[in-house]
């Protein structure tokens, strides 16, 4: 039977498949509606399957505060152009607003949500049919609080934050801490909230870091106690540029070599510990004063720290809690 362009536009608005791929499933299905909308979905799986191994790098992030209840959602795709088209968006948007809605706790519980006549996983491996690209959600976090402020960076959809306030607070206030956390990318609230593993594998570098500092300054020492210029005596090759440049022979070259290695392995021996502990200990105070929130300096002003703003604001007021998510490496 022929199909007409009514029903093409009546199966595009069914499933926001394209105006050929809708004239070929309605041909295909003989001009069953039903048929069609399998046909197209079909498609979709076949997509989906085939491109599972492709990277989803671009997409949509997007995030919504609704009576005490926020979420950040990430809808992935393969291009800047898929991310950009206003059904993607659509698709994204109408996601989180029924998450938010069914106050979903998880990316699991969101997939299983219905989206017109499919779930949500549905939805998303029907698109994927539709652009060709591979798709796929990523990124959910939830916060729950009496005050919630939200913020999406420049509006383009690649960084969003959320943050809960202790109590309510003027909307722009909510607002500075969540730009503050979507420029400064903290890890925690406060030290408090800092993951153990993170503070022991950040205390292993600041040790470790201290020691070869440590070592480093004992050895330059020696060399310009022996007389050896320290740019030269830095690595092979600046020892090679020296000796092909005639400043230096390659005895002296071998003399600093076995120099270095004498002091670098006499000092590393006799590392006094409690220096070492208090030097690190001042590298961790430096990372709690720089990863978590409260304790950062306040981009809108240096001379304060975010927690300092807040009792500017009101003497009373804090962060409970926090999500961030973003689509770039950092």
């Amino acid at each position: 039977m022929a199909v007409t362009m009514a029903d093409i536009t009546k199966l595009r608005k069914m499933t926001g498949a394209g105006m050929m791929d809708c004239k070929n499933a309605l041909t295909d299905a003989e001009g069953d509606f039903d048929k069609a909308m399998k046909i197209i979905r079909e498609k979709g799986q076949a997509v989906a399957a085939k491109r599972s191994d492709r990277e989803a790098s671009e997409g949509c992030v997007l995030v919504k505060a609704v009576d005490g209840f926020a979420a950040i959602i990430a809808l992935k795709c393969e291009t800047d152009f898929v991310a950009q088209n206003a059904d993607f968006v659509k698709l994204a948007q109408d996601i989180l607003d029924a998450a938010v809605a069914n106050k979903c706790k998880t990316l699991d519980e969101v997939k299983a949500l219905p989206l017109g006549d499919v779930t949500v996983a549905q939805a998303v491996t029907d698109r994927s049919g539709i652009t060709g690209e591979k798709m796929e959600l990523d990124g959910y976090n939830v916060v729950e609080g009496p005050c919630i402020a939200t913020y999406n960076h420049q509006n383009k959809n690649f960084l969003c934050t959320m943050v809960v306030l202790n109590k309510e607070a003027d909307a722009q206030v909510g607002k500075e801490v969540a730009m503050q956390i979507a420029a400064m990318n903290p890890v925690a609230v406060n030290e408090a909230g800092v993951p153990e593993s993170v503070k022991a594998n950040e205390l292993q570098v600041a040790v470790e870091k201290t020691k070869v500092e440590q070592v480093q300054k004992a050895v330059e020492a020696a060399l310009k106690k022996a007389g050896f210029n320290l740019y030269i005596a830095e690595n092979e090759e600046h020892l090679n540029e020296g000796i092909m440049k005639g400043y230096i022979t390659e005895a002296q070259a071998q003399e600093i070599r076995d120099l270095k290695a004498k002091v670098s392995a006499e000092k590393a021996a006799n590392l006094p510990a409690a220096m070492i502990e208090n030097i690190a200990k001042g590298r961790m105070a430096k990372f709690f004063k720089e990863s978590c929130l409260l304790n950062q300096e306040y981009i809108q002003d240096a001379k304060m720290t975010v927690a300092d703003y807040l009792k500017s604001q009101d003497k009373e007021l804090t962060v409970l809690d926090f999500k961030r998510f973003t689509l770039r490496a950092e």
